[in-house]
């Protein structure tokens, strides 16, 4: 069985509360984007986990973790041999990871035909990541609680592209939430996004940039140069450190980034 994991972008992002439980509550929108890792899973006689592409901790992967955790509610689980190519950049504020666990839960449970109701399979996402359950829907979400309480918003950006770039610095989650003070804000970000994405750079906005704009200057450069090549809306995605840019899909984006960044311009379709 094969499928392939798509990541997300963050379209705005508020942190609004800090939580009894250690956690935050945000506001944030998550869009599906058209960058996929490959994730194949077939039976096998003992567990084994391979990997290509960006290299990875497997001791750590998440889709062995999705695997365990499955296997201990379903003990007849059988021995896999998981393969996973890894094209998504980690730690980039994509959600890659979180993307490959998801899918992971979803095939096994429909390969091994696993009895789990389909009002349970979001709590084992969860148990994974605060932003795994977005992936069990991947469609337009705004996200609130940790991240795991998601409603359908209807975005139509048919008519643009998107150039993502990471420039392959790692931004430690924990650090970044603790720069940021929580607020209320004004205004929605589910009632921005339904405003003409032109308006979006004035009125989106994400709460981390600030702090690690402020520590990675780099990364601040990133963003004034996709809006100097014509991004009609530029932001870091997450907590970084990737940033993109949104184009209409006629307009010829004339900027390579360093030759040492990982960068790609995909249709905003899935």
């Amino acid at each position: 069985m094969l499928s392939f994991p798509n990541c997300k972008i963050n379209l705005g992002l508020h942190i609004t509360g800090k939580r009894e439980d250690g956690f935050h509550d945000l506001e944030t929108i998550f869009f599906p984007i058209p960058l996929t890792d490959i994730l194949e899973i077939i039976p096998s006689t003992s567990l084994e986990f391979t990997t290509s592409g960006f290299a990875i901790n497997t001791d750590e992967n998440l889709c062995l973790k999705a695997y365990h955790l499955l296997k201990k509610d379903f003990p007849r689980l059988p021995p896999i041999k998981m393969h996973l190519h890894k094209a998504i950049p980690m730690g980039a504020g994509l959600g890659g990871g979180s993307a490959d666990a998801a899918f992971t839960l979803q095939m096994l449970i429909e390969k091994f035909q696993l009895q789990v109701p389909q009002a349970k399979l979001p709590a084992y996402a969860l148990n994974l990541g605060s932003d795994c359950p977005f992936f069990l829907i991947n469609s337009p979400s705004l996200a609130t609680g940790r991240g795991e309480i998601l409603e359908d918003v209807f975005i139509d950006l048919s008519a643009y592209k998107i150039m993502i770039v990471n420039p392959g610095i790692h931004i430690n989650t924990g650090w970044a939430f603790s720069k940021v003070t929580p607020r209320q804000p004004l205004v929605s970000i589910k009632k921005i996004v339904q405003q003409p994405v032109d308006t979006w750079k004035t009125d989106l906005q994400n709460d981390f940039e600030v702090p690690v704009f402020t520590e990675y200057p780099e990364i601040r450069k990133l963003k004034e140069e996709l809006y100097a090549a014509g991004a009609l809306y530029a932001a870091m995605s997450g907590s970084g450190s990737s940033v993109f840019g949104i184009y209409l899909l006629e307009h010829h984006v004339e900027y390579t980034p360093h030759s040492s960044y990982f960068h790609k311009t995909l249709p905003l379709a899935l």
